[in-house]
């Protein structure tokens, strides 16, 4: 069977995607079956962020130095690790913490080595029209089928199927084996053995100094996951007693596939806004961004079905516009040698998001979700503001096209 190369490597970044998220519709279930509090259930889904940042940061500038495959290979197979101990994990906060740290390492290795093997598969000798082609959008898409999927095989199981807190996890395992080859019989784009250096030397991303990368891209950053936690795991929490207990889970679950199905669908638009020098495609995808926040405030004050839906749709958009746009920058941005360091640090600015549902959670005690909403949308026009002003005093840094 003819595979081609990118599509290898896209299978191991839709395995781990599936293992990172396949934890997030089943807060509800910990929630009430397990009897954690919200406080812990948000800091289990934020657990897998102390795996996915050193993960990014050292393995993405080592795949640079030492190539791609010794990095990506490990990736699924830590995946099946982390499903595997939130299987056993039932009832155990630390088994679960632990579970989740091992389902991050993956993600990160995965996001940081996996996308920057996509990009480069992408173009000549491996793609004949590599003009036709976005590495960016590819690896994109893969990781938001990977997300989607996951979250929505995971809640129907655990709301419909027997052993609702050890079957979702299976799956991923059972998905996470073949990709292992496949990764394993992509071809490596990264030349080995001529570097030479210290550890230290090896983790430096000289590309990372840019100021259109602090001012344009890093500002934009946390709002991919910001979005996407809003959408499937805070609005789910606040429909909870709307839903009940019945269908809980499976609501949570509708809500990751919505919200990551509209960030899926939306994504070729920033690949069409997308101009050398122009940030007008991650301009659009800030104004989903606080168009989603808006929406959630009136999904939080109402409480209604149809108003969530439609605010976890908006907030998809969101997501997936940020995340294609920001992937786009860094790819122009960054030099052949730290492609890998440079998608490493823009995704550990992305998770910083991921932290909001636990940080709201606290909040809440003293305030209310519509206020946190649209303090949100503020912060996020406030941004928009520090992008605007990043690219009008720009020095033109970006590298000669490759």
């Amino acid at each position: 069977m003819n595979i081609k190369p990118w599509t290898r490597v896209a299978s191991g970044l839709f395995a781990v995607a599936w293992g990172g998220n396949e934890f997030t519709p089943l807060l509800v279930m910990y929630r009430h079956v397990e009897g954690f509090d919200q406080v812990s259930v948000d800091m289990l889904l934020a657990a897998y962020v102390l795996g996915i940042v050193p993960a990014l940061l050292i393995g993405g500038p080592l795949s640079d130095r030492h190539g791609r495959r010794a990095l990506m290979i490990p990736a699924p197979i830590i995946a099946m690790l982390g499903s595997a101990l939130l299987a056993l994990g039932s009832g155990s906060l630390t088994v679960l913490f632990i579970g989740r740290v091992f389902s991050g390492i993956a993600l990160g290795l995965g996001m940081a080595v996996g996308t920057s093997w996509v990009k480069e598969l992408s173009g000549r000798p491996y793609e004949p029209h590599p003009e036709r082609v976005s590495g960016a959008r590819r690896a994109s898409l893969s990781l938001t089928a990977g997300f989607a999927l996951g979250a929505a095989v995971a809640a129907t199981l655990a709301q419909f199927a027997p052993l609702q807190t050890v079957l979702p996890y299976l799956i991923n395992i059972v998905i996470c084996i073949p990709t292992v080859f496949l990764v394993a019989g992509a071809p490596e784009t990264r030349e080995t053995g001529r570097h030479v250096g210290s550890l230290w030397s090896d983790l430096k991303i000289p590309a990372a100094k840019q100021h259109r990368f602090w001012f344009v891209v890093a500002p934009s950053a946390p709002w991919v996951f910001g979005c996407a936690a809003s959408g499937y795991a805070i609005l789910p929490a606040l429909m909870a007693e709307v839903v009940g207990p019945d269908y809980g889970i499976a609501f949570s679950g509708l809500l990751c596939l919505v919200c990551l199905t509209f960030g899926f669908f939306i994504q070729p638009l920033g690949k069409r806004l997308d101009r050398d020098g122009s940030i007008r495609s991650l301009v659009v995808g800030m104004i989903a961004v606080v168009l989603g926040m808006l929406s959630a405030v009136f999904a939080s004050a109402t409480l209604s079905l149809p108003v969530v839906l439609v605010s976890a749709a908006i907030l998809g958009c969101g997501y997936g516009l940020v995340l294609v746009s920001g992937l786009q920058e860094v790819q122009r941005i960054a030099r052949v040698d730290d492609l890998a360091g440079l998608t490493a640090v823009f995704y550990s600015l992305t998770y910083i998001g991921f932290f909001v549902p636990m940080v709201l959670a606290v909040i809440s005690e003293v305030t209310t979700y519509p206020w946190l909403f649209l303090s949100g949308a503020v912060i996020a026009v406030v941004c928009l503001g520090i992008m605007a002003y990043g690219k009008r005093h720009e020095v033109r840094e970006l590298p000669a096209r490759r």
